[in-house]
């Protein structure tokens, strides 16, 4: 069974409700409440008991259903069929004591790992093999439509701009930072991933291509539980993560915690092949690279708060998060320099000896209160966020003449880079439900304020003293104050569903070069609609169209000007000048038997945002930057083909195909290129025995296109076990992933005066052996989450 768009009443047009009972020693806590379709018994939702043994599965469309409900130590009990319309109320249901050798015969309903669905793809990672022992990032990479390039940026369906979220609360951080954190996080701790495609009016407008919500698995019992994880990781490096999640619930209070521990080591072993030429394309010479970068991370991640619900309407809560990052990155770039006649006239070695380390902390205080029974709801937060880094940079370039002869004095650079970054935030929702008129209003405002100061100083310390560089030396101070209002209703009336929305948001930014003395102000006021529309035909055939305009502001470090050495002749920059995207996007979407998918869009992006590397002014050196170009038009169709007839095979399978036209002149050369593109995901689970599965995946994708880059095709196959015990909670997986050690990138890039080839192999085959173990009980459902409104100022953060 499909869920309609978030904010549609196929979302929260009705709730099936009821109570369960047992005899003495029930435990209601443990009860498994599953909705299932009635003309398929498909899975639609899942939902727990409370410690009364009440249920509630919310926003259930209308149709024909069978409530299932499973606990250990009773027989399964199966509904006559539900005809469900707008509420239903089951009453008590009172399961049946099962014999107590007939216990481990209790099926437990296992979710494939993806599922599509009309607004949103969801990967369920919770049980997933080839997800055991590996990161966030990891999986997503595995994901239909997610790419990950090699500078660490996602994009979805061939797109960037995504925004990234745990439990509702967008990242903070982006780029290589946001990758950092994301192979911190255990997948052991995820519960499932949201892609979603059509966000409402209720969410920020910032991420022109989508949103990647990340679930973590959580605990709701009364007392005290938790899960605990151990992965050991074997690649060309070793990989360590151990994990531990807690949840204490007692009356009116519900403690949580979770901390997670994440030691890598990694590599990347880049070849790089540059040619320069004139503006009448004749070669005036180029560089050949062999450069090698070894990564050790330690980073620790610490997540905790508590909710107070004096009674059954109020809740307060608060929420604390920590990560905390120190690393150590070694390179060793070697380069080789020709003339137009392809011979050698000299080269240089740059060692360097990078040490990082970031502070991020977050807060938030949160507020909600259910005004009557009819579901009238106010809600409000308060953030704040903190972001501290620091950088100390060492490099030691050799130089030599075409004889492998010292050609002149060895060039020593130290480079002390600081920031700190300040976030303030509150925002204030309301809801209110109209039944008369089978419709749901929501509104609220939001006002965030932030502050960045950059301070970044280069020494040269060729000649043993320490001589200010003020050619990459400066400070970058940049505040941003957004201010924003939304207005969403959503509906049906008979077959037809509905939801639109309004958001608009007005930036007030102003950045300061403070050694260059240079400024620039931005003032501007937008409005984002958003909306869908949906019919349901049949039993069989459902329709539905969206539509939304979307803003992606550039992160405060793309706009932060500060020039960042990587060699003698190798550079990258920040571009203050950055304007944000702004993408108009249209979407059908037609399903079959609630089951089997296709969605096929369009979309036009003004400003698109590429990263380009051209000539600086050095003879035969190159500078990547981000740049503006002016429209980027995108068409795409998937297609989700799920297989579940055969018994012991559960098997989900994605084609997703775009096609993506740059057009604009960038860098003195115009660009109208565009190319077809495949991407082909799927997951296959193979049941052994009740308590034995292996899992098959892979991933293919084809010949793509990105700016001035030309990306090679790809694919990579992992395989994996997985054998539970001790009643379920415990589990023991073994995964290998990228088999045949093909996930490695290539891509060639061309334009004016300017040519480079390049060939990147990363540790992508590793052998992981999983331990998890669940303490105190079942351990779906959760504390109650809250989305603090400082999210997508956090996700620029980085």
């Amino acid at each position: 069974m499909m869920a309609w768009p978030a904010g549609s009443l196929a979302q929260v047009g009705g709730d099936i409700r009821g109570k369960v009972s047992g005899g003495e020693g029930f435990r209601p806590e443990e009860v498994i409440v599953q909705l299932l379709n009635a003309a398929d018994k498909k899975l639609v939702k899942m939902e727990y008991a409370d410690a009364q043994g009440n249920f509630r599965i919310s926003g259930v469309r209308a149709g024909k259903y069978q409530v299932a409900i499973q606990h250990l130590a009773y027989n399964r009990y199966l509904s006559a069929e539900i005809v469900h319309s707008t509420a239903t109320d089951l009453g008590e249901i009172r399961l049946e004591a099962a014999a107590r050798q007939l216990r481990e015969a209790n099926v437990v309903a296992q979710k494939p790992l993806v599922q599509q669905q009309y607004d949103k793809t969801v990967l369920n990672v919770a049980g997933s093999i080839s997800a055991a022992g590996s990161n966030a990032l990891e999986v997503l990479e595995k994901a239909p439509g997610i790419t990950v390039d090699q500078n660490d940026n996602i994009a979805m369906r061939g797109r960037q701009g995504v925004l990234v979220m745990i439990d509702g609360k967008q990242v903070p951080m982006s780029g290589q930072d946001l990758a950092t954190y994301l192979r911190s996080l255990n997948a052991a701790q995820i519960d499932r991933i949201d892609l979603i495609t059509n966000p409402s009016a209720k969410y920020d407008a910032a991420g022109n291509a989508g949103i990647i919500d990340i679930r973590l698995k959580k605990g709701r019992n009364n007392g005290t539980n938790g899960t605990v994880g151990l992965s050991l990781g074997q690649g060309v490096y070793a990989k360590v993560n151990p994990s531990l999640s807690i949840n204490h619930r007692k009356g009116p209070f519900n403690y949580f915690a979770s901390y997670n521990l994440g030691h890598r080591r990694d590599y990347n072993d880049l070849d790089i092949h540059r040619k320069f030429f004139t503006k009448e394309g004749v070669e005036t010479g180029g560089n050949d690279y062999d450069n090698f970068f070894g990564f050790r991370f330690n980073t620790h991640n610490v997540r905790g708060g508590m909710d107070y619900q004096p009674n059954s309407r109020t809740t307060v809560g608060f929420a604390a998060n920590a990560v905390i990052n120190d690393g150590i990155v070694r390179s060793d770039s070697k380069a080789q320099s020709f003339d137009a006649a392809q011979a050698p006239t000299g080269r240089f070695n740059t060692l360097g000896n990078n040490d990082l380390h970031r502070r991020n902390y977050s807060f938030n205080v949160n507020f909600r209160r259910l005004l009557d029974t009819a579901g009238r709801e106010l809600t409000s937060d308060l953030d704040y966020a903190r972001y501290g880094s620091w950088e100390y940079q060492n490099y030691r370039t050799a130089y030599l003449d075409a004889s492998n002869a010292p050609a002149r004095q060895d060039f020593l650079l130290f480079g002390d880079l600081s920031g700190q970054l300040d976030i303030y935030s509150v925002k204030v929702d309301y809801v209110h439900p109209i039944k008369r008129w089978g419709m749901k209003l929501e509104g609220g405002i939001k006002s965030s304020w932030v502050r960045t100061d950059n301070d970044v100083s280069f020494f040269d310390r060729s000649h043993g003293g320490y001589d200010l560089d003020e050619g990459k030396s400066n400070r970058f101070i940049y505040k941003e104050n957004i201010n924003a209002a939304y207005l969403n209703g959503s509906g049906n009336w008979k077959k037809l569903s509905y939801q639109f929305g309004l958001r608009l948001e007005q930036t007030l930014a102003n950045g300061r070069q403070v050694i260059h003395e240079e400024t620039f102000d931005r003032d501007y006021v937008q409005l984002f609609p958003s909306g869908y529309l949906g019919y349901k035909f049949n039993d069989r055939h459902d329709l539905g169209v969206t539509l939304s305009r979307r803003i992606d502001r550039p992160s405060y470090r793309e706009l932060n000007p500060f020039r960042v050495f990587l060699d003698p002749l190798t550079s990258s920059t920040g571009n203050p000048a950055l304007r944000p995207e702004i993408t108009a996007s249209y979407e059908l979407v037609y399903a079959f038997r609630e089951i089997y998918t296709a969605k096929a869009g369009y979309s036009r992006t003004k400003d698109n945002v590429l990263s380009v590397l051209a000539p600086d002014v050095e003879p035969n050196s190159v500078l990547q930057t981000n740049r503006n170009l002016a429209r980027y038009d995108y068409y795409h169709l998937t297609v989700g083909v799920p297989v579940t007839s055969i018994k012991w095979l559960n098997s989900s399978n994605t084609v997703v195909a775009y096609y993506g036209l740059y057009r604009g002149n960038l860098v003195d050369t115009d660009l109208n290129e565009g190319r077809v593109v495949f991407n082909f995901n799927t997951s296959n689970t193979i049941t052994l025995d009740p308590k034995t599965t292996m899992e098959v995946n892979g991933n293919f994708q084809s010949r793509s296109w990105y700016g001035f880059l030309d990306i090679a095709s790809n694919w990579q196959l992992g395989i994996g076990a997985q054998r539970q015990f001790w009643e379920r909670k415990g589990s023991l997986k073994l995964n290998l992933s990228d088999v045949f050690l093909t996930g490695r990138v290539k891509a060639f890039t061309k334009l004016t005066g300017y040519s480079e080839a390049f060939r990147q192999f990363r540790d992508t085959r590793v052998l992981t052996l999983t331990f998890n173990y669940r303490f105190g009980g079942q351990q779906q459902g959760g504390p109650r989450r809250r989305t603090g409104g400082a999210e997508e100022e956090k996700r620029r953060a980085g």
